[in-house]
């Protein structure tokens, strides 16, 4: 058997940043990682935007080059799935029957992609955007392929489309809910997305369920909607969400259903075990101390850095502000909070100039804003989010609303 100090489970942002924030806490003890994919720790969001567009080859999306690993004496085990936890031996197994043991564990395997379950989901030509491998069967395709139909208007499936669009090809998102983005924006947003694919040629189709994949030769070449239209194409690409990669843990005894819980310093309920990353579920004060997951790059590197300190005996806790980002043509949108539960909305600037905010507020607190290529906006929200929530700070609503008056002055004591 195998034996680390620590054995980080997963090869992703957060793996890579908890076997980082380690060495930088001065731990000297030995680090393995098992990483499912061949590859070393890499940057996922690029895959559905840079990565696609060919605009970025893959040695710009690792995290480090090998030798930075190599002279921190971290040990990969890469093309490896772990398939059981067994807390009470201390170490796991894989699923080629390999087992590591442990004195500390860290999971931070993310999650899978929410597989179609409808009939023809597994003829060839459907994909999905997780790894590497999957957007390079897709680029591989791409010169046979004309017509590509994009399952889900969340993030990936939009930033798929708005890639796919600008190569040519004639593009249909089908979002099952009445606009995009619905579970993450308001919808000022939402239309304001919906307009820009359509004004690219994208074919944006709301309120529309899946019936099936239609196949011809084992490959797909249409999507049959519950309507009974079917919308003919040479590639299927499906965002519809993950499902955090738990089932070990949670077979092992570990608390959770959605994710597995963690507390402040992401540690789960069996000894020695933590979570950090897409995979952990966790009270959040900026989701008003509801316990979700947060499928982000920021979540996991902060939560790593946070189970590091405490593995070296800090008390620290999780508590970063959440933020993410999306590019889609030309349009850089970056958000900052949790727009979960807000009771109005505020649209600052004009979204006809194609720069402008959303501001969600609830109980008259700022606690979320979206961004579109309004970078001051984004900085100086960050500060209201926080003062929101840490001295009850209410902005007038006017003066949110009024691109003519700077945000930070609002944020600001008064």
């Amino acid at each position: 058997m195998d034996q680390a100090d620590i054995v980080i489970v997963g090869a992703g942002h957060g793996g890579a940043q908890a076997a980082i924030a380690l060495r930088q806490q001065g731990f000297t003890g030995s680090i393995a990682i098992i990483g499912e994919e061949p590859e070393l720790p890499y940057e996922r969001p690029p895959l559905s935007k840079d990565y696609l567009a060919g605009d970025k080859p893959f040695e710009r999306l690792l995290i480090r080059p090998a030798a930075f690993w190599s002279e921190r004496q971290i040990d990969f085990r890469l093309g490896m799935r772990v398939n059981a936890v067994l807390p009470e031996e201390h170490r796991v197994t894989t699923e080629d029957g390999q087992s590591f043991g442990y004195r500390t564990l860290i999971w931070a395997t993310g999650g899978a992609p929410r597989k179609l379950t409808c009939p023809g989901a597994e003829v060839a030509g459907v994909h999905y955007v997780r790894s590497r491998a999957d957007v390079d069967q897709q680029i591989a395709e791409l010169a046979s392929v004309s017509r590509v139909v994009v399952i889900g208007g969340g993030y990936i499936g939009l930033e798929a489309a708005a890639v796919l669009s600008k190569l040519g090809k004639q593009v249909t998102v089908v979002e099952a809910l009445d606009r995009v983005l619905a579970r993450v924006a308001g919808e000022p947003l939402s239309r304001f997305f919906e307009a820009e694919h359509r004004a690219h040629g994208v074919d944006v189709r709301l309120g529309a369920m899946v019936e099936a994949i239609e196949g011809a030769n084992g490959r797909a070449i249409g999507v049959r909607l519950t309507d009974g239209e079917l919308i003919g194409c040479d590639m299927v690409v499906v965002g519809i969400g993950i499902i955090p990669a738990v089932a070990p843990l949670l077979e092992a005894g570990a608390a959770g259903g959605n994710g597995v819980l963690v507390d402040a310093q992401c540690r789960t309920s069996l000894p020695d075990i933590f979570a950090i990353g897409d995979c952990a579920a966790h009270a959040n004060r900026f989701a008003g101390g509801a316990v979700i997951r947060l499928e982000s790059v920021q979540n996991a590197n902060d939560q790593a850095t946070i189970a590091a300190k405490a593995i070296m005996g800090g008390t620290d806790g999780y508590d970063a502000v959440p933020w993410f980002w999306s590019n889609q043509y030309d349009l850089k949108l970056q958000t900052v909070g949790l727009s979960t539960g807000y009771d109005h909305v505020l649209v600052r600037g004009d979204p006809a100039t194609r720069s402008f905010s959303v501001i969600y507020l609830r109980d008259g607190h700022v606690i979320a804003l979206d961004c579109v290529n309004m970078i001051k906006d984004y900085v100086a929200g960050r500060a209201l989010v926080v003062a929101g929530i840490t001295t009850g700070l209410s902005p007038d609503p006017i003066q949110l609303a009024d691109p003519l008056i700077a945000l930070k002055t609002l944020a600001a004591p008064a």
